[in-house]
């Protein structure tokens, strides 16, 4: 069943306190493994990633020794076993087999043993052990190897899918560059433009997306070297539809003229310039100028009003607290919330 992460997590961490493993399945860097961290860090489990496809079976089953007239099993390291201690400031730990569907048919094999009994050779996990899994799909022609119906029965299954809204309020709270959340809003199909028989090196998703915001941070719009860089990562096409939209930013009124005139600063009326100019306020606001850029933000249309003051409160929480901000609410309840 396909299921948005704001629905996965909580699921997930169902599913781990039942001590079943879930298998987590979506495209190409629509943050799967960021899921798994999110989980780690909620349950205050160290994470423990294990890339499947770049593994060798002794990876998994434990390295082949003689013990006393006895041949066994030492386990890998990477594997916490009864009698370990629990790392310190942590619970436990959260075993990630990262790229399942990707590995080979023995890999996948020898993970049987972890995943249904616990046990690492002849050695039984840690009690603090949680584990999941991740992959990608056939259907994405990802490097993906047929799964058995012993392994599938192993697993509780699910399939991540991208939602423009639910990340546009992630990057707002883990300071993605507000022009790059600005643009989503405006364009939200190009949060993820991957299909599987596309010609470009890169496409845009949640991940190229946090790597374009990293070149932001030091790369002025008007650079010659911007579009190559952002085209490496969210592909050519949509690095040009991006930086031009940034540019309207440059045309925008200023927050400090919003300040000073708010009852009289002209407000646009074309919407790629209102989503702009919505993200640049919300991105400034402050306690010290926040009553005037309301007088400003209530002459916009009403959605996108909505839209400026819920990314304020989310970028800056202490501005829910204002009385303007308040009373804005009070009155708007009904499109708020």
């Amino acid at each position: 069943m396909q299921v948005k992460a704001s629905l996965a997590v909580p699921m997930i961490a169902k599913f781990l306190k039942a001590r079943l493993v879930p298998l987590l399945c979506g495209s190409p860097g629509i943050g799967k493994s960021s899921i798994a961290k999110q989980i780690a860090d909620e349950f205050n489990l160290k994470l423990i990633d294990i890339r499947l496809a770049q593994c060798d079976v002794t990876d998994l089953l434990g390295f082949p020794t003689i013990q006393g007239n006895k041949a066994g099993y030492v386990p890998m390291d990477t594997f916490p076993i009864e009698g370990d201690s629990i790392p310190k400031g942590y619970s436990g730990w959260l075993i990630l087999f990262d790229e399942l569907t990707s590995a080979s048919p023995a890999i996948q094999a020898s993970s049987y043993k972890i995943i249904l009994d616990r046990m690492v050779g002849n050695h039984h996990l840690h009690k603090n052990v949680a584990m999941m899994a991740a992959g990608n799909l056939e259907s994405d022609n990802a490097i993906v190897q047929p799964m058995s119906t012993a392994l599938q029965s192993r697993l509780v299954h699910m399939e991540l899918v991208v939602d423009s809204k639910e990340w546009i309020e992630w990057a707002t709270s883990n300071d993605i560059d507000h022009r790059i959340t600005s643009y989503i809003k405006f364009k939200p199909g190009n949060l993820y433009t991957f299909v599987p028989d596309h010609t470009d090196h890169t496409y845009g998703c949640p991940r190229t997306w946090e790597f374009s915001s990293r070149i932001l941070k030091d790369t002025e719009i008007g650079s010659p070297e911007l579009l190559p860089m952002l085209a490496g990562t969210i592909s050519e096409g949509v690095a040009r539809e991006f930086i031009g939209f940034c540019k309207v930013y440059q045309d925008l009124p200023t927050v400090e003229s919003i300040v000073n005139a708010p009852k009289t600063i002209k407000v646009p009326e074309e919407a790629s310039i209102l989503y702009a100019l919505t993200g640049s306020i919300a991105h400034n606001a402050s306690a010290t100028n926040v009553d005037a850029l309301m007088a400003y933000v209530v002459r916009m249309p009403v959605e996108f009003q909505v839209v400026c003051i819920k990314e304020m409160v989310r970028r800056t929480k202490p501005l829910m607290a204002n009385k303007s901000v308040q009373s804005w609410i009070a009155n708007t309840a009904d499109v708020f919330f």
